[in-house]
């Protein structure tokens, strides 16, 4: 594909300089060229597996047509980075394709601030990608490490591990109420904007999911619903799962906003990007006193019977189905 001046341009003003490696690793040791030639080139590391993810975002699809550049581009990288932490991997360094509608400059700005705000908070550097013109989309794929043999995988749940969640669940699907008021959100309540700010402003759980090597036994990214996403490692696991309704933690504004409406989002909303792990009572007293696992919740079991139920704070069970986002 041939280049225009304009395009070399924005990339070099825009895009040439976003995040650096974060230690144990280095631009040094990993990137031998970055951004400015056909490929990239990175150096192999001995005695890690590299993890590749890739996301595709799409303007009135995945995010608002009126979000904020900035907070498109600090929530673009943040739901890649996800799938790293679910797999405890360490981010070293991402590719992103972008397709706009316009050469905005004023736009441009704001998303590349975004972009490199949270490229710096996780140490992970752009090293490559493309530009062109179209509606907006955004494609990012990151590269991770983790020791070799030592990723966290969706398929080794077992009966009896215990069903656990990293913070609290629903706050970014109850957001989707109010994401047209985007531009006036200092004029909502503190509950609303708590909202917004789990939604546009994820925090990928990755020095929880690097913790969480050797001890959990499965693990997925809360980016579709907690049960669709369970689902997933149930469907890989060959297990089903057992929850208690009075253990899903719902936040204090979620129960004040939303009332009766809380649970569903809890258990079907997407967009909470949360780790979802499966661990044994045994690896789980290990997490004990570690301040990083202060927000963790027991919220189930891993099931041998295949299905997920529900037990009721009347102690009633209910058979659940996996819904929450359908991406066709």
């Amino acid at each position: 594909m041939k280049h225009s001046n304009d395009e070399f341009s924005l990339i070099s003003r825009f895009f040439s300089d976003i995040g650096r490696v974060g230690e144990p690793f280095s631009d040094e040791t990993l990137v031998a060229l970055g951004i400015g030639d056909d490929c990239a080139i990175l150096r192999s590391s001995s005695g890690y597996d590299t993890c590749l993810s890739i996301d595709t975002l799409v303007s009135g699809v995945h995010f608002p047509e009126n979000i904020a550049p900035d907070k498109l581009g600090y929530r673009c990288l943040a739901v890649s980075l996800s799938d790293l932490a679910a797999m405890g991997a360490h981010p070293t360094v991402f590719t992103l394709a972008i397709t706009l509608p316009d050469n905005n400059i004023e736009w441009l700005e704001g998303f590349s601030q975004g972009l490199s705000s949270i490229a710096r908070q996780y140490g992970i550097r752009l090293i490559g990608g493309d530009t062109t013109r179209g509606p907006l989309t955004i494609s990012i794929q990151v590269h991770g490490l983790v020791p070799s043999g030592m990723a966290i995988k969706r398929s080794g749940a077992r009966p009896e591990d215990l069903i656990c969640v990293t913070g609290s669940l629903g706050d970014a699907g109850a957001a989707l109420d109010y994401l047209h008021s985007d531009g006036s959100s200092v004029l909502l309540n503190d509950n609303v904007q708590h909202f917004l700010k789990r939604y546009y402003y994820p925090q990928p759980r990755i020095t929880t999911g690097i913790a969480l090597r050797g001890l959990a036994s499965a693990a997925i990214d809360i980016s579709d619903g907690l049960l669709a996403d369970y689902n997933h490692i149930a469907e890989c696991s060959g297990v089903g799962g057992l929850f208690y309704e009075n253990d899903i933690p719902l936040s204090s504004a979620l129960r004040a906003e939303k009332n009766d409406e809380a649970l569903s989002l809890a258990l079907r909303a997407g967009d909470d990007y949360e780790l979802c792990f499966c661990i044994s009572e045994h690896n789980f007293k290990c997490l004990r006193g570690d301040t990083l696992f202060d927000g963790v919740h027991i919220i189930g079991r891993v099931l041998e019977t295949q299905g997920m139920i529900m037990v009721g704070d009347d102690g009633v069970e209910e058979s659940l189905l996996p819904k929450g986002y359908q991406h066709f």
